[in-house]
C-alpha cells in the first residue's frame, strides 16, 4: 500500500547574526537602509542580516507498508514523526526519495485540519467527505454513524470556529475513520479528548485494522502502541533507528529512553513544543524520598513523593490530579487519583501539589510514571481530561530485601506484599 524509497525532507533555517533581541525602530532603519541602498546603488550588495542553514527534517527513510497492517511510528519530539505523515498525505512533497501510495488516505494531522472555520459541522463532514473522493450519497449513509461517534449532535449546525479542541478531535477523528480510507493516517491528536473518547477511538482504529485496512498510527503512547501494532517504526533525529515488531522497537526505544533519563535523576520538565497546545498543564515534576532528599533510587518499603509544577489554567474553578505506574516492559501495575478516589479537589489557584506514594512493594527493576490533570469535579459529572503527560518520571528499585539476611535474596526480585494467613477456626491470624 505504501513503499517510501529514501525520503529526505530539507527545511532552511534562518540564523540572525545580531542580537536576539531587536527593537521596532531597528528594524524600521534597517529597511529604509536596505530600501535606500536599491534605489541610490542597484548595482552594490546588500549586507544580508541573517544567514541559512539546511535542516533535515527527514533523511533517507525507507519502508514498506502492506495491505491491513498497522504500524506504529515512535520517537521524541522532532523526531520527524509528523513529517514523515505530512508527506505520506501530500502534503508536502519530499526534497528527495519518492513515496508510492496505491489507495485513498485519509489524515488526522493536527486539530482543526481539513476544517473551513465558517463552516458549521455539518458542512465539514461533507467537504472532508468530498476531500476523501467520496460521493455525496456515500457520504450521507455514514453521516448518522459520524454525528453518533463524535457526540456532537447540539452542535452540529454551529460554525465549528466555535468548538473546543476536544469537540474538533471528536468530530475529525469521526470523518476520518468512517468515511472508509484505504489508508489511515493519524498523529498524536487523541490527547487532547478525554479518557472515554481516546479508549473509543483506539477500539476504532482496532476495528479499521480488522476490516483489512491500513493504519500508521503516532504516538508517545506506548501501551496504546502495543496494542494497537503489531510493527513499528523508530524515528531518531530525522532517521529510522529501528524497524521491526512492536515488543522489539518500544522495548529498545524504552530502554535507550531511561537510560537518557537517568543521566537527569529526579527532575523532569516538558518543553514548549510539548504543551503549545495545552492551556493547562504538568509542567515540572520533581522526585524525592520521605526524608527530602531528591532521588529517583529507591528501596522496597520506602515513599516516592512527586512534587508538580501546574501551569495555565483550567476551564473550571478545581481541578485534580492522577497518575498511573507501569512496569519497564509497560505492564500497568498502579493507580491513583485525587477525585475519583480521595474525592479531593485542589483550587485553580494552587500551582503545586505533592503526591505521596508507597511504601513502594515492587520488586526490584525500572518503572516509569505518568501523569494527568482532570478539570472538574465527578460530583458534578463536568470531568475532563486536559493533560496527560505519559512517561513523565522513572523510577528504580533496589534493595529489595524484606527478610533482611535471613533468605538469601540478594540476587533475586523478590517482594513481600500485603498477605494474610489463617485456618478454619481462625481466619486471620497473622496480616502483613
Amino acid at each position: 500500500m505504501i513503499q517510501a524509497d529514501n525520503i529526505g525532507k530539507k527545511y532552511m533555517v534562518t540564523h540572525q547574526t545580531h542580537g536576539n533581541y531587536t527593537a521596532l525602530r531597528d528594524v524600521v532603519a534597517e529597511k529604509a537602509r536596505a530600501l535606500g541602498q536599491r534605489i541610490f546603488f542597484p548595482s552594490s550588495t546588500v549586507k544580508r542580516s541573517s544567514s541559512l542553514e539546511e535542516f533535515w527534517a527527514l533523511k533517507d527513510i525507507s519502508f514498506n507498508v502492506k495491505q491491513g497492517e498497522c504500524i506504529g511510528i515512535i520517537g521524541n519530539n522532532g523526531a520527524g514523526k509528523s513529517t514523515l505523515l505530512k508527506i505520506l498525505s501530500r502534503i508536502t512533497e519530499p526534497t528527495s526519495g519518492r513515496v508510492k501510495i496505491n489507495g485513498l488516505v485519509g489524515s488526522l494531522l493536527e486539530v482543526g485540519t481539513g476544517f473551513h472555520p465558517e463552516l458549521t459541522g455539518r458542512e465539514n463532514i461533507f467537504l472532508n467527505g468530498a476531500i476523501l473522493g467520496m460521493s455525496k450519497r456515500d457520504i450521507k449513509e455514514k453521516f448518522d454513524e459520524i454525528i453518533s461517534f463524535a457526540e456532537i449532535e447540539k452542535f452540529l449546525d454551529t460554525p465549528v470556529k466555535r468548538y473546543s479542541s476536544g469537540m474538533y478531535v471528536r468530530l475529525a477523528f469521526s470523518v476520518a475513520a468512517h468515511l472508509e480510507p484505504e489508508i489511515l493516517l493519524v498523529d498524536e491528536v487523541l490527547s487532547v479528548g478525554d479518557a472515554a473518547f481516546q479508549k473509543k477511538c483506539l477500539g476504532k482504529m482496532r476495528n479499521v485494522a480488522q476490516e483489512g485496512r491500513t493504519l500508521l498510527f503516532v504516538s508517545h503512547n506506548m501501551n496504546a502502541i502495543r496494542r494497537l501494532c503489531k510493527s513499528a517504526i523508530w524515528l531518531d533525529k530525522g532517521q529510522i533507528a529501528k524497524i521491526g515488531t512492536t515488543d522489539e522497537v518500544v522495548g529498545e526505544y524504552e530502554r535507550n529512553h531511561i537510560w537518557r533519563f537517568e543521566k537527569v535523576f529526579y527532575v523532569a520538565e516538558r518543553s514548549l513544543e510539548d504543551v503549545k497546545k495545552l492551556g493547562f498543564y504538568v509542567s515540572r515534576v520533581e522526585m524525592q524520598n520521605t526524608k527530602g532528599e531528591k532521588t529517583n533510587i529507591f528501596s522496597y518499603h520506602e515513599n516516592l513523593v512527586l512534587t508538580l509544577d501546574v501551569s495555565g489554567e483550567p476551564a473550571g474553578n478545581n481541578y485534580s490530579v492522577e497518575f498511573r505506574i507501569f512496569k519497564e516492559s509497560g505492564e500497568f501495575i498502579s493507580v491513583g487519583a485525587s477525585g475519583s478516589y480521595h474525592d479531593l479537589y485542589f483550587d485553580k489557584k494552587i500551582k503545586r501539589v505533592r503526591i505521596n506514594i508507597g511504601p513502594l512493594i515492587y520488586t526490584n527493576g525500572k518503572y516509569r510514571i505518568s501523569l494527568s490533570l482532570v478539570s472538574g469535579m465527578v460530583r458534578d459529572e463536568s470531568i475532563s481530561r486536559v493533560d496527560s503527560w505519559e512517561d513523565a518520571c522513572f523510577f528504580n528499585i533496589i534493595k529489595c530485601h524484606p527478610f533482611a539476611t535471613a533468605h538469601d535474596i540478594d540476587k533475586r526480585s523478590v517482594c513481600v506484599i500485603p498477605h494474610s494467613f489463617g485456618t478454619v477456626e481462625k481466619l486471620a491470624i497473622y496480616s502483613g
